[in-house]
C-alpha cells in the first residue's frame, strides 16, 4: 500500500498534464473544428526550398515553420485537435520545469499560461506560431538553467530568429535562473545581464534578411504571431508576464513556504475562474457561428448547417447567403426562404468585399449555379485579401477548378503546380492535372461536365442592381438549372419586385419541377393579393423589417 502511494505521488503530475491535454484535444474536436478548418485554409504549405527560405528570413521563421507545417494538419480536424493538445501539454509541462521547484502544491499554477493561451487562441487571427514560439523559449531556458550568462551571447541571436520578439522572455528567466543561484559570486553577472538586454535590444533593430520590410513595432512585439500585421492583442504580453511572476513566485515559496493547503486552494481557485473566463470570453458565438456555417460549405454539409440556423442564425448578409445557398442545395429555398433572416437584396449573393470570409459563401454560389468566372473573381479577391501574404489551399483549388471548366489549361496547370507541392491537396492536384486538355474526361466529369453545360457562353459584367436579370440569363440559357430559377425567383422578391414575380410563377410551373407551387411562393402570392395583410406570414414579416415597421 505504501509502494502504491509513493507511485501515485510521484506520477499524479504527468497524469494531471495528460489529461489537461487530452481535454484540450475535445475541447477542439467537439466544439470548434470548425475553427481548425479556418486556421488551415488560410495557408498552402509546400515542401519546398523556396517556402523553407522565405519562412527562416525572418524573425520567428522557425516557430513559424513549425506551426505551417503543423496547422497543414488541420485538414484532418481530430488531427488538428490532437496537435494542439500536445501543444498545450508541451507548454504546461515545460512552464513547471523553469518554475524550478518541487513542492506540488504550486503545480497547478503551471496550468496558468496554458488557460491564458486557451483564452488568447479564441482570436481566430492569432497563430499557431504564437505557442510554438513560447514552447521554444520554455525549452530552451529550461536546458541552460544556471548556466552563465556568457552563453547567451551567441545564443540570443539564434534565440530570436527562432521565436522573435518572444527572446525576450527567454532573456528575462534566464536572469532569474542565475540571479537567483546560491552559487553566484560578486556583481559581475548582473552587470552582464544588464548588457544583455542592451544587446537583444540592438539585434531586434538590425535590419537583417527579410525582417527590414516591418516596421519597428512589429520587430518588437512580433510579426508572425497574427494573420494581421500589427495586430497585438493585450494576452500576447499578459502571458509572458505571468510565466515570469509564476517562475518568480515558485522561487520566493522555496525560500518563504506558504501552507501548501493554502497555496494548493489558492492555484486550485486562479485556475478554475480564468477557465471559465477564458472559455466564456474568448470564443465569441456570433464569429465562431459564422466560421462554423463556412465550414460547413467546405465539406457540402447542407443539413447539418439547416439545422444549426433553425436553432441559432446571426444576422448578418454572411448568414443569409450561406443559408440561402444551404437551402438551395436541398431544393427548399422556394418553400423555406423567409423561414429565415433575410438581409435584404445582398441575401443570396454579396458584393464584393476584401475580407478573409464574407465572399467565400457567395463564392460557392456562384461555382454552383454556374457562374465560374464571378467564382474564380471572388476566390481570387479573398486570397488576395489574406493579410499575411500566404496562399490558401482552398480558394487555389478553387480557382483551378474554375480554369479547368472554362479551358484554360495552362494558367490551370500553375495552379496545380503550387498545389502538388502541398501534403493534403497533392493527390487531387495530380488527378485534375490528368484532365487538362482531355475535353472528353472533362465533359463526362460529374461535377465539371455539369457546370459546363450551366455556364453562360459569354462572360459579363453585372452591376449589384441587375442580379435578377443575371439569374434570369443563366436560366434561360439552360433551363435544367433549377437553382438559377429558384434564385431568380427568389432575387425578385428580396427586392419586392412583386409584379415580375407574379409574371414568372408561370414559369416555375413548367419548369421548377415541383409537384405543387412551393409555399413559399404561395405566401409570397398572398400577400401581393392582400396587400400584405396575411396574418403569420413569414413574407410579409420580411417586408416589415424591410420597411422599418
Amino acid at each position: 500500500m505504501a509502494k502504491m502511494s509513493s507511485i501515485i505521488g510521484r506520477y499524479w503530475k504527468v497524469g494531471l498534464s495528460i489529461l489537461w491535454g487530452i481535454g484540450i484535444f475535445l475541447f477542439w474536436a467537439c466544439r470548434y473544428p470548425q475553427a481548425l478548418s479556418f486556421q488551415e485554409q488560410y495557408q498552402l504549405f509546400q515542401f519546398t526550398f523556396d517556402y523553407f527560405i522565405k519562412d527562416f528570413r525572418q524573425a520567428g521563421g522557425v516557430a513559424l515553420y513549425i506551426s505551417e507545417f503543423l496547422v497543414q494538419f488541420y485538414y484532418i480536424p481530430l488531427l488538428g485537435a490532437a496537435i494542439l493538445g500536445f501543444v498545450y501539454f508541451l507548454l504546461q509541462r515545460l512552464t513547471w520545469r523553469v518554475m524550478r521547484t518541487t513542492d506540488g502544491s504550486q503545480y497547478l499554477f503551471s496550468f496558468i499560461p496554458s488557460i491564458l493561451l486557451l483564452w488568447l487562441m479564441g482570436d481566430v487571427a492569432m497563430l499557431l506560431s504564437y505557442p510554438v514560439a513560447m514552447i521554444i523559449v520554455l525549452a530552451m531556458a529550461w536546458v541552460m538553467n544556471r548556466r552563465s550568462l556568457l552563453y547567451d551571447i551567441l545564443l540570443l541571436p539564434i534565440v530570436y530568429w527562432c521565436c522573435g520578439p518572444l527572446t525576450w522572455l527567454y532573456l528575462i528567466l534566464r536572469c532569474i535562473a542565475v540571479f537567483s543561484s546560491r552559487d553566484g559570486k560578486g556583481y559581475g553577472r548582473y552587470i552582464l545581464g544588464v548588457l544583455l538586454f542592451v544587446y537583444l535590444f540592438i539585434i531586434q533593430r538590425l535590419p537583417l534578411g527579410d525582417m527590414q520590410q516591418y516596421p519597428s513595432e512589429a520587430m518588437m512585439y512580433g510579426c508572425n504571431y497574427s494573420m494581421i500585421p500589427l495586430y497585438f492583442p493585450s494576452l500576447t504580453f499578459v502571458i509572458p508576464v505571468v510565466v515570469v511572476l509564476i517562475v518568480i513566485q515558485s522561487t520566493a515559496l522555496s525560500r518563504w513556504p506558504l501552507s501548501k493547503r493554502l497555496t494548493a486552494t489558492l492555484s486550485i481557485v486562479t485556475c478554475a475562474i480564468l477557465g471559465w473566463a477564458s472559455v466564456s470570453y474568448g470564443y465569441d458565438k456570433d464569429q465562431y457561428e459564422l466560421i462554423c456555417y463556412d465550414y460547413l460549405i467546405r465539406n457540402e454539409r447542407w443539413d447539418d448547417l439547416i439545422e444549426r440556423a433553425e436553432k441559432y442564425q446571426v444576422h448578418t448578409p454572411f448568414s443569409s447567403v450561406a443559408v440561402n445557398l444551404a437551402l438551395a442545395e436541398k431544393r427548399q429555398l422556394a418553400n423555406r426562404m423567409f423561414h429565415f433572416y433575410q438581409c435584404g437584396p445582398e441575401a443570396l449573393i454579396m458584393g464584393r468585399v476584401r475580407d478573409l470570409m464574407s465572399m467565400l459563401p457567395s463564392a460557392e454560389a456562384f461555382w454552383r449555379l454556374g457562374l465560374i468566372n464571378s467564382a474564380q473573381r471572388y476566390m481570387f479577391d479573398t486570397q488576395e485579401s489574406i493579410l499575411n501574404g500566404r496562399m490558401s489551399g482552398r480558394c487555389t483549388k478553387r480557382i483551378a477548378e474554375c480554369m479547368i471548366v472554362n479551358g484554360h489549361y495552362k494558367t490551370a496547370r500553375k495552379q496545380l503546380e503550387q498545389l502538388k507541392k502541398s501534403l493534403f491537396y497533392s493527390a487531387w492536384a495530380q488527378e485534375a492535372e490528368a484532365l487538362l486538355g482531355n475535353e472528353n474526361a472533362i465533359n463526362a466529369h460529374p461535377v465539371y461536365g455539369r457546370l459546363r453545360k450551366l455556364r453562360h457562353n459569354e462572360d459579363f459584367l453585372f452591376k449589384s442592381n441587375m442580379i435578377n436579370r443575371m439569374f434570369g440569363m443563366l436560366f434561360m440559357n439552360n433551363k435544367d438549372n433549377r437553382m438559377a430559377l429558384d434564385y431568380f425567383m427568389g432575387q425578385l422578391l428580396l427586392e419586392g419586385q412583386l409584379q415580375t414575380f407574379a409574371q414568372n410563377m408561370q414559369m416555375v410551373q413548367q419548369f421548377g419541377g415541383y409537384s405543387a407551387m412551393p409555399i413559399g411562393y404561395q405566401d409570397a402570392m398572398l400577400c401581393i393579393q392582400k396587400q400584405g395583410e396575411v396574418p403569420n406570414s413569414p413574407y410579409r414579416e420580411y417586408v416589415r423589417r424591410q420597411m422599418g415597421k
